[in-house]
């Protein structure tokens, strides 16, 4: 599959994909996409471990999805790195619409048909919210766009759960439906190699060393 960003190389671009530090509705298992929500003290500390654990990654750009969660998370390594933080709306999470700040039992008990659709159909959004179908267009651009101004660093990409499964569901040439199928913990990290003539490797996948669990 030729991604159409540029000829033959061959060293990759390295995709070091960064979830977010923990959070008050992570803690709760709850839907978090657009809310602006901070990091909890724990959610810091893993920030910052992850940082310590990059520091000799070879990082030579940090780009991270603009809410602030995210951007707590990037400042930390982006300050050990000495790298300034490039914003990137492609790389938000998902637009959970009405269920923001809900538990799946919650929006099952309010909506159970919308809710199987949804685990069904990835054309389907919540209420008033983005599908995974639209994510993945969407993840797809800004990666490829990325990838473009990137050509040959090591690049990490903080982000949230949803756009790196994605990152990963593409590399991998998987349906979209194994987006189902992946677990990511916070603050966890994952790694995908971009070559400009095509293949894209996954390296690894919820890498959590750096938090001694």
């Amino acid at each position: 599959m030729s991604t159409g960003w540029g000829g033959p190389d061959t060293e990759p671009t390295r995709l070091v994909l960064l979830r977010h530090g923990q959070t008050p509705l992570s803690v709760e298992r709850r839907f978090a996409g657009r809310g602006d929500i901070p990091l909890t003290d724990e959610g810091h500390a893993q920030a910052e471990a992850a940082a310590r654990r990059l520091a000799g990654w070879g990082i030579e750009a940090v780009v991270s999805s603009p809410l602030l969660r995210t951007r707590q998370t990037a400042g930390y390594a982006a300050d050990l790195l000495g790298l300034a933080v490039e914003e990137d709306e492609g790389f938000v999470e998902t637009d959970f619409g009405s269920w923001e700040g809900l538990t799946f039992a919650e929006a099952r008990e309010s909506d159970p048909e919308h809710v199987s659709r949804w685990l069904s159909d990835p054309e389907t959004g919540p209420p008033g919210g983005e599908s995974f179908a639209e994510v993945s267009r969407r993840v797809g651009r800004a990666r490829d766009a990325l990838l473009e101004r990137h050509r040959g660093r090591r690049v990490l990409v903080v982000s949230h759960v949803t756009p790196i499964k994605v990152a990963v569901q593409q590399a991998m040439l998987a349906p979209i439906g194994a987006l189902y199928r992946m677990h990511l913990d916070t603050a966890c990290l994952t790694e995908v190699d971009c070559y400009a003539d095509g293949p894209q490797v996954v390296r690894s996948l919820n890498d959590t060393a750096h938090l001694g669990t």
